[in-house]
C-alpha cells in the first residue's frame, strides 16, 4: 500500500512549465506549505504525459489529493491528467477560474498554462485554488456525473 500524503501539493511540468514551478515552489515554501516534485527537472525537453501519468496515478491512488501541472498552455499536461478516473484537472489561466474549477467542478489538479501568465498571477492562481473549498449541493450531483462508470 503506497503511503499517502494528503496534506502535500503534487507538482507536475514539462519543460515548458518549469521555470513556472520553480516559482510556485518558492511561494509554497514561503508559505510553509508542504509539496513534492514529480518532475521534470530541467527545461530539457520532455514529453508532458510522463509527468501527468505520474501525477494522475499519484492523485487516483489518494496518494496526493491535490496537484498542480505546468506546460506552455496548461491543456496538453491537463488533457493527460484527466485520462485518469480520479482526476477533475482545470487548466486556470485567472483566479476566477480557479475558484470556479474548486467550488464547481472540485477540480484536484490545478493546470496552469506557464507561457502565457506572469508569476504574479500563477502565484495568485495557486493561492486562490488551494484556499477555495467545493461548494457541493447541486454541483456535487454533476461531478458524480463525470467517472465513466462500464
Amino acid at each position: 500500500m503506497k503511503d499517502t500524503k494528503p496534506n502535500v501539493i503534487a507538482l507536475a511540468s514539462d519543460h515548458a512549465g518549469f521555470s513556472k514551478k520553480q516559482v510556485i515552489k518558492k511561494y509554497l515554501e514561503e508559505k510553509n506549505i508542504p509539496y513534492e516534485d514529480l518532475g521534470s527537472y530541467s527545461e530539457e525537453s520532455v514529453d508532458y504525459p510522463v509527468y501527468a501519468h505520474k501525477m494522475g496515478n499519484a492523485i487516483e491512488s489518494g496518494e496526493y489529493k491535490i496537484g498542480i501541472t505546468f506546460c506552455g498552455s496548461g491543456q496538453g499536461i491537463s488533457i493527460a491528467a484527466n485520462k485518469h478516473q480520479g482526476v477533475r484537472s482545470g487548466v486556470c489561466w485567472n483566479t476566477d477560474i480557479a475558484k470556479l474549477a474548486r467550488e464547481h467542478n472540485n477540480a484536484n489538479v490545478c493546470a496552469i498554462p506557464s507561457r502565457f501568465i506572469s508569476d504574479e498571477e500563477a502565484i495568485a492562481i495557486v493561492d486562490v485554488f488551494l484556499n477555495t473549498d467545493f461548494e457541493g449541493g447541486r454541483h456535487a450531483r454533476r461531478v458524480d456525473q463525470i467517472p465513466v462508470h462500464e
